[in-house]
């Protein structure tokens, strides 16, 4: 029998971490070529440190003319990202900092198995969802984001104009009877503009929005509030901490409440399955949690390169099941064809939506008309549901 009281800790990272501003660049790149060809393969890794960002990997396009086209917009691409994040300090700005695009042809080697519809590398994907919060995430990840999301909203309309881009949270939430109930404690640290503010001045600037992204009751007299807790944080971003694709994916997932498969998505093209079946794996298993199958679902697959069917299918609902463990895997199996052409047909991945995805969580967002975070619909429920 699990445990039903206990406290479960989750922290995420801002758009202007360094980690999340080479997850940011790297997703950017990859919406380029794919805004040129949807049948674009790209990997594109982005490092970032004082005044410079280095970007490489494999690209592949069948019309060259295209492919030259995106890599000499590279700079400006990488440009218009930092900016956007708002980076404008002495050692991170985006219109004196130093670019290398070492970008090159994918190999043919790989090419080649996923030319036969198989899938871009072996690898296993999980996906999980919970009933805990409305967008069936585990809460202390979910709120995490939404702390971070709301205070960088607020920088960017000015009314938080004393913050700098890079920032982390991270929250304890108290589990009783299995579900969450409250925040033991709360860590903030956000780059401030103002040398002279104290670690009080910027707990009085970002209590509010951190009280109000919060349920009401969840936050009590006993809850501790750690915010800025070293002091000073003005160096920030690439400037105090270099940066690397894809080094917070504990972060992008399910804040560590559920497995994961290795793989980072960030600047990946779709039949990469660490990105296209983990989204799949997530989408299957938030349809079996939104069908009330169960309170808890966990999916695994498992892929071999140049192969297009999973290897293996694997369901968990971690007690909380309607129906037998065994009649769910049949039941997504029959619901989605999950080849990686499948994936990417039914999730309609080939558009340039992946960007948007680089900050606060690939899961628990809501599903966009223009196809992005189609991985977070529950179109499926009444499939599922006739199938068990």
């Amino acid at each position: 029998m699990s445990r039903k009281d206990y406290l479960f800790t989750s922290e995420s990272v801002s758009e202007g971490h360094p980690d999340k501003i080479c997850d940011r660049i790297s997703d950017a790149v990859l919406d380029a070529f794919l805004s040129e060809e949807e049948m674009a393969r790209v990997a594109c890794e982005t490092f970032a440190t004082t005044n410079r960002v280095v970007i490489g990997g494999e690209v592949g396009l069948a019309d060259q003319s295209k492919l030259k086209l995106v890599k000499s917009n590279v700079d400006s691409i990488v440009r218009e990202c930092v900016k956007d994040i708002g980076y404008e300090q002495d050692g991170f700005h985006w219109e004196t900092l130093h670019i290398d695009n070492l970008l090159h042809d994918q190999s043919a080697h790989i090419a080649q198995g996923v030319d036969n519809d198989g899938a871009g590398d072996q690898g296993i994907m999980f996906g999980y969802a919970t009933n805990e919060t409305p967008e069936l995430m585990p809460a202390p990840i979910q709120y995490s984001h939404a702390i971070l999301s709301n205070l960088a909203e607020a920088r960017h309309s000015g009314a938080l104009s004393q913050l700098g881009p890079d920032a982390k949270s991270q929250i304890s939430v108290k589990y009783e009877a299995g579900k969450p109930v409250g925040v033991t404690s709360i860590v903030l640290s956000t780059q401030h503009l103002d040398e002279n503010l104290s670690s009080a001045d910027v707990r009085e600037l970002v209590e509010p929005y951190i009280r109000k992204t919060l349920p009401t009751d969840w936050i009590s007299k006993d809850t501790e509030w750690h915010v800025n807790p070293t002091g000073k944080f003005v160096i920030g971003g690439p400037d105090g901490d270099a940066g690397l694709t894809g080094r917070k994916i504990i972060v992008d997932t399910y804040g560590g409440a559920a497995p994961h498969g290795g793989g980072a998505f960030s600047g990946k093209d779709p039949t990469k399955v660490d990105r296209s079946a983990a989204y799949a794996a997530r989408y299957l298993a938030k349809n079996v949690v939104a069908a009330c199958l169960a309170d808890k679902c966990t999916i695994q697959l498992s892929y071999a390169i140049g192969v297009s069917k999973p290897l293996s299918i694997y369901c968990d609902t971690h007690g909380t099941g309607q129906v037998s463990d065994e009649n769910i895997e049949k039941a997504v199996s029959l619901a989605m064809d999950l080849t990686p052409v499948g994936i990417i047909k039914h999730l309609s991945l080939r558009k340039p939506i992946y960007a948007r995805t680089a900050s606060y969580g690939h899961f628990g967002r809501a599903p966009m008309n223009d196809g992005g975070f189609s991985w977070e619909k529950t179109d499926l429920m009444n499939a599922l549901k006739k199938s068990v």
